[in-house]
């Protein structure tokens, strides 16, 4: 089973330190999507964390199964309002199966990338084809690797400098392994976190989809379904089970 890496000292200040992906400007366009996508039938979200998604989405009226593997980050979720809406499985999301079908599985801002081998993450998309219904989507987004911005011979790929926040991203190319260090500065003190990823490219998620029953059905640049370019910093992908 994957290290669970979201533990009380991360769970404990991830709604403020991440606030800005919880603005409705980012959160709407993906409820959007996946509302659509859903449609009359129940949503799983892989990595359901502290509920970002997965409570406006059920307050669209979409009936929503979560899996996590942190139980402290669960908890925040269930201490939110209409949290107890949201049922939740403890869990590897690889591997950990739930009662029931969907019509939309879905892993959100690099989740992925948690499961830091190939086999885990081919692993992952037989799950979630088992738990699809027939013509149900899975839909990951998921940042393109920024290997073209290394100059030869760097591994350090700096991704946010500011007041409190120094973020960044450790390439191991020849493992296609990535760790992200964070520096969070408060009163004077640095904490650091240094969680381990597998970057994995958008034709690689392809094959492991048709290996578990799947095809893509689209690929967009964002949520908005602006077009997915050479120039797109991630993309939002969603296969169809046959």
């Amino acid at each position: 089973m994957p290290e669970d890496h979201f533990g009380t000292h991360v769970a404990d200040r991830f709604d403020e330190r991440y606030a800005h992906q919880a603005d409705p400007s980012v959160v709407g366009p993906v409820v959007d999507f996946l509302a659509d996508l859903a449609g009359d039938g129940d949503a799983l979200e892989l990595g359901v964390g502290t509920g970002r998604i997965a409570l406006p989405l059920a307050r669209r009226g979409v009936r929503v199964h979560g899996l996590d593997l942190s139980e402290a980050m669960v908890a925040k979720l269930r201490a939110k309002p209409d949290g107890d809406r949201i049922a939740v499985t403890i869990g590897d999301f690889a591997t950990t199966r739930v009662d029931g079908t969907f019509a939309v599985a879905y892993l959100v801002v690099n989740t992925i990338m948690n499961l830091t081998t190939q086999e885990e993450q081919v692993a992952c998309f037989r799950n979630v084809a088992a738990h699809l219904e027939r013509g149900g989507c899975f839909v990951i987004e998921v940042m393109v690797p920024g290997l073209r911005r290394l100059p030869p011979g760097e591994r350090l790929q700096p991704f946010d400098v500011s007041r409190t926040h120094v973020g960044v991203d450790e390439y191991d190319v020849a493992r296609q392994g990535l760790v992200s260090h964070h520096y969070w500065i408060e009163d004077g003190e640095v904490e650091v976190l240094s969680p381990p990823f597998r970057y994995v490219w958008p034709s690689e998620l392809d094959l492991m989809a048709q290996l578990a029953g799947m095809t893509l059905r689209e690929r967009w640049g964002d949520w908005a379904r602006e077009p997915f370019t050479s120039e797109s910093d991630k993309h939002v992908s969603v296969w169809e089970k046959q």
